[in-house]
């Protein structure tokens, strides 16, 4: 298979990379390879945001979308077929600033100005989803547009005064940026066959079909599977490793696809946090603080839910809640797939039962949960932060008896872990105070979690039955009502009592 150029749609016209390595960031190359210095380097871990670049994809049904993510963790042959748009770009062709430009000076919404491009280009997304002169985003959306974007110095209420400003300026008029021919040029470059990219022998392979995809994971079992690069790019940026050969899920149009059949939600491998948790949340609203407490936008739009669970690290969030869902993970070698309970691909830390050759496909979660499901995230930010502890629970409840439990924790072992003594404590047994204290007993047997640099072991065996306790007062006779265990309903002021 011959090496082909990256392709992709910058400063207004499509730029042609052919000797770039495999693993070179898009920031690299904006600041080292053609000087768009805006785009600025912070942690080049996708934590700080001064590096937030939007990319223009066209979607299956053809429109084309923006989504901001980091640059610092984005591999260039990603880019592909897409529109890279960054800070440079949105000076209108006049001289004049873009509204989001214009309303980040108004508000003062930038003191030192490390940070501001990355703001600018989280807000230029946002504006992007609204109508100039029409209704601003809520401040809460504006604030979960900002979620991966850390300012030292300005403080945050100004920035936010911004994104509700800069609806009211007038719209831009002598842009560069018009997406109808940006959507034209993609479709131009769109390609029909697997795009390969090779640069001093190593491989970039992206494939359209899954039959592509899964014939070139079987005939080359160790190639590194490349999702949102949220993980694998650190592993370059903090850990320098050499990855080898690359096969990137992005492009497979098949394992993008979300559908209800059968009584569950099938998502994709290479559908986006961000779009599988609106899915999920769609049927289990319960997960919408998760949703949105899960890392960062920049994240969610790169990374895969695909990728966080063949990941199977202990601390990812997404698992506890799947597994209390009864969710169902579908693997692939070739043309052969099986399906199999989540709970059952993680066999130890960072070990799973996927044979050599064979790759997530798809997730498959039921439609109907339990009576009673919630999610909690424990941790040191509300918003993008790793979990001490991240807890799912879900129970039926019958004339008054549990009929059925299951419980999962991230952060209390070396995987995901289901807690069958706390289940076993439960089930068959009245909802009551003393069932919910003899369940947060059997959590002490069910785990023996370790302490490290987010949690002490005692922190985090005491905050795990804490949380089941929380989970009773909730779904108890005479619950709690939801305005006060919202952290943001009290944060707001909102008047609550017992």
């Amino acid at each position: 298979m011959e090496t082909q150029t990256i392709r992709f749609y910058h400063r207004g016209q499509v730029q042609e990379v052919s000797d770039a390595p495999v693993t070179r960031t898009v920031l690299q190359y904006l600041r080292e390879d053609v000087r768009c210095t805006g785009t600025k380097e912070g942690c080049a871990e996708g934590d700080c945001g001064a590096c937030t670049v939007v990319i223009g994809d066209l979607q299956a049904d053809g429109k084309l979308e923006f989504k901001a993510v980091n640059a610092c963790i984005q591999f260039l042959p990603t880019l592909d077929g897409k529109a890279l748009i960054t800070v440079e770009d949105l000076r209108q062709a006049d001289g004049t600033l873009h509204p989001v430009q214009e309303a980040m000076v108004e508000c003062h919404g930038s003191q030192c100005g490390f940070c501001t491009p990355g703001f600018v280009m989280s807000l230029w997304a946002l504006y992007q989803q609204h109508t100039p002169g029409g209704e601003p985003p809520a401040r809460e959306q504006i604030c979960d547009a900002l979620t991966g974007n850390l300012c030292r110095c300005t403080g945050y209420r100004p920035i936010v005064d911004a994104g509700q400003r800069m609806m009211a300026l007038p719209a831009p008029t002598a842009s560069r940026m018009n997406p109808k021919d940006i959507a034209e040029t993609l479709r131009n470059l769109k390609r029909g066959e697997t795009f390969h990219y090779n640069v001093r022998g190593q491989h970039f392979y992206a494939p359209r079909t899954t039959a592509e995809f899964a014939a070139i994971k079987a005939a080359e079992p160790e190639i590194r599977i490349l999702a949102g690069s949220t993980d694998i790019g650190l592993w370059v940026t903090k850990q320098f490793r050499e990855l080898g050969n690359l096969l990137y899920v992005g492009q497979v149009e098949a394992l993008n696809t979300i559908a209800t059949r059968d009584g569950f939600i099938e998502i994709g491998a290479a559908v986006t946090l961000e779009n599988a948790y609106a899915a999920l949340a769609a049927s289990h609203p319960e997960l919408t603080e998760l949703w949105k407490r899960f890392a960062s936008l920049p994240i969610r739009n790169a990374g895969t839910l695909g990728g966080n669970v063949a990941n199977g690290s202990p601390i990812g969030d997404s698992m506890p809640a799947l597994i209390a869902l009864g969710a169902e993970v579908v693997l692939q070698h070739a043309d052969a797939r099986r399906t199999m309970p989540l709970e059952d691909l993680y066999l130890a830390y960072q070990k799973t039962a996927m044979a050599p050759g064979e790759f997530v496909a798809a997730l498959r979660v039921p439609v109907e949960g339990p009576r009673f499901f919630r999610t909690y995230k424990l941790s040191k930010r509300f918003d993008e932060d790793i979990s001490a502890v991240c807890a799912a629970f879900g129970i039926t409840v019958e004339d008054g008896i549990v009929t059925s439990a299951r419980i999962a924790f991230g952060g209390m072992a070396a995987t995901p872990k289901r807690a069958t003594l706390a289940e076993a404590a439960l089930t068959g047994q009245p909802w009551n105070e003393a069932t919910a204290r003899a369940g947060m007993a059997a959590l002490g047997q069910d785990y023996t979690p370790l302490s490290d640099m987010r949690a002490t072991s005692s922190y985090r065996a005491r905050g795990a039955a804490n949380l089941l306790y929380r989970f009773w007062l909730e779904t108890r006779d005479n619950a709690l009502p939801a305005a006060m265990v919202n952290v943001r309903a009290i944060g707001a002021g909102e008047t609550v009592s017992a």
